[in-house]
């Protein structure tokens, strides 16, 4: 599986010592508790996300423990404990795009993805996510890729859209 090899991958990295970015990020803010989310907002920039190896790193280093490392982690949304696809498609569910069909919008992407909301497609292409609102209702129903808008979506423009984010 892509996801479990990434995981590995990293695993591999903070365990043979060869990342240097982790280190010297360590080395910085060493036995700074203070500086938790600092060091989690960069580490998960390193990685791009968050494995439990890397946490492991910052709790020795930071002289923290994990309940006190995975409770901010799993309070802030911005951090993330699976690796993330190369695209993030946010489907607004604010109440015009509801009203206008946005529930049929989110089943076409799963469909086409195989994956369910908050996952992550194998390939490491796609991570689908719901958010409250993205703020452009006069678009109704409305998706952000990236940092791509797509609105007044049907169903069947879902098909001519993912195939642009290879």
């Amino acid at each position: 599986m892509a996801l479990e090899a990434a995981h590995e991958k990293c695993t591999d990295f903070i365990a043979n010592g060869t990342h240097h970015k982790m280190e010297a990020l360590m080395q910085k803010y060493q036995g700074k508790p203070e500086m938790l989310i600092t060091v989690l907002q960069q580490a998960q920039d390193i990685y791009g996300f968050l494995p439990e190896s890397v946490l492991l790193r910052i709790a020795e280093a930071l002289d923290l423990s994990m309940a006190k490392i995975y409770g901010v982690v799993t309070f802030y949304s911005q951090f993330h404990l699976k690796p993330r696809g190369r695209n993030v498609i946010r489907v607004c569910q604010g109440t015009a795009c509801h009203v206008r069909g946005v529930g049929r919008i989110m089943d076409k992407i799963k469909e086409e993805l195989g994956i369910a909301e908050g996952e992550t497609s194998e390939d490491l292409r796609f991570t689908l996510e719901s958010v409250a609102c993205i703020g452009a209702c006069g678009l109704a129903p409305v998706i952000m890729i990236n940092n791509d808008t797509h609105g007044r979506l049907t169903a069947d423009r879902v098909k001519l859209i993912l195939p642009l984010y290879e």
